[in-house]
């Protein structure tokens, strides 16, 4: 019988490219200063809290252009131009954005930011999926979900240290990190170039888009579970806070939520890549849907800690191969806009879903959870359904 390989021997596969962009994506991530206090940043400047929330919304909104544009150029132009393109624009907007004044400059600006920040990420997730080889593209999905975390996870508490001297050094500490990282893109990253006859433009992408209907079932099914699972940074916050629990247990369960990722995620690979994506997706978003449906019961610490327990395994499971799973759907010369395409669900869905994720809970808080749960459940019936088609995933014996 053939030996599973371990995940050292996993992580060991992978080129070291992709160690050069995972840890260009954690210093970008660490650096995320600004976003997180530009409320604050805001409302100690004199603008309203409705100012800093319409700022904050534009430069959601500029993430959801950025899926779109970032995928294009990531095909047109490159994995590599595209990434360094967006840190060092990203790098000068931030920086625009910290002399802005005026509610309109800061608006703009805002949005601009969330444009040029974040149009690098299809880019990164197709060059991964055009240096790593089909068969462990799982364990380097989950590696750079990893890098990711890690940064979110680290980068607030050095934000907060930071704002306490200044504001103005959070946007010259994000700038910072994002230059960084294009200079390591610049002189590290290779550049996987097509020949001018395989690029796609936009009308032809869109027909082969619209055609691939293994595609919307995934996308679907991502959309689904984003709606859910953006709640928690919105309507999960309201529920353990009306229990009667203070907002520090709510801050300690989302680290938690963070810690598992980092810890147990890229182990938990060596198993979920041995069957077939579509199965563990579908699993993985129905813990999702249970987790946040044990919401409704929750009335303790250790009961809430049941939920984001669940909902993290699912979280865990689903991520990396539905990233994967994309990968290996996508023609080369069009994962760039396939890889942008599942970036936009989740985007759109954290844009508009906190706000009404709230709105309903407000009115209706006793039905929330079990609608909530009932759209995670569609979304892992959506993957269950699929499990049979076929894709460039090898299962592992």
């Amino acid at each position: 019988m053939k030996q599973n390989p371990s995940l050292f021997s996993n992580l060991r596969a992978l080129p070291p490219t992709a160690w050069i962009l995972f840890l260009g994506t954690f210093l970008n991530k660490f650096g995320s200063f600004v976003l997180p206090f530009l409320a604050i940043y805001l409302t100690q400047s004199g603008y309203s809290v409705v100012q800093a929330g319409m700022a904050i919304g534009a430069y959601g909104l500029g993430n959801v252009v950025a899926t779109v544009v970032g995928g294009y150029l990531a095909d047109h132009i490159g994995r590599r131009k595209t990434i360094v393109l967006s840190m060092f624009s990203g790098a000068v907007s931030m920086m625009l954005l910290s002399q802005a004044r005026s509610f309109p400059a800061i608006l703009w600006l805002s949005g601009l930011a969330g444009l040029a920040g974040e149009f690098y990420r299809p880019a990164s997730s197709a060059m991964l999926a055009d240096l790593v080889p089909a068969a462990n593209r799982v364990t380097a999905y989950s590696a750079y979900r990893m890098a990711i975390n890690a940064g979110f996870a680290f980068g607030p508490a050095t934000a907060g240290f930071i704002a306490g001297h200044s504001f103005f050094w959070l946007f010259v500490g994000d700038a910072g990190t994002s230059a960084l990282f294009g200079v390591f893109a610049l002189v590290a990253l290779p550049e996987i170039l097509h020949r001018p006859e395989d690029r796609i433009g936009w009308k032809a992408a869109a027909k082969a888009i619209a055609a691939d209907r293994r595609l919307h079932r995934v996308l679907l099914g991502a959309f689904g579970i984003a709606v859910v699972f953006s709640q928690i940074s919105s309507t999960f916050s309201l529920v353990v806070t009306h229990t009667g629990l203070s907002t520090k247990v709510y801050g300690a369960l989302l680290s938690m939520n963070g810690v598992m990722v980092v810890l147990f995620e890229l182990p938990l690979t060596t198993v979920t890549r041995h069957f077939r994506p579509m199965a563990v997706i579908g699993f993985g978003y129905l813990a999702v849907a249970v987790g946040f449906g044990l919401c409704a019961f929750a009335e303790s610490v250790p009961a809430f800690v049941a939920c984001v327990s669940t909902f993290t395994l699912g979280e865990m499971c689903a991520m990396p191969v539905a990233s994967a799973y994309i990968a290996g759907l996508s023609p080369h010369n069009m994962r760039g806009r396939y890889m942008g395409a599942y970036g936009l669900t989740w985007t759109i869905a954290q844009v508009f879903a906190p706000a009404l994720g709230m709105g309903l809970f407000a009115t209706r808080p006793a039905e929330f959870w079990v609608i909530a749960s009932a759209i995670g459940l569609a979304s892992a019936l959506f993957a269950f359904e699929g499990r049979r088609v076929p894709v460039a995933i090898p299962v592992q014996a």
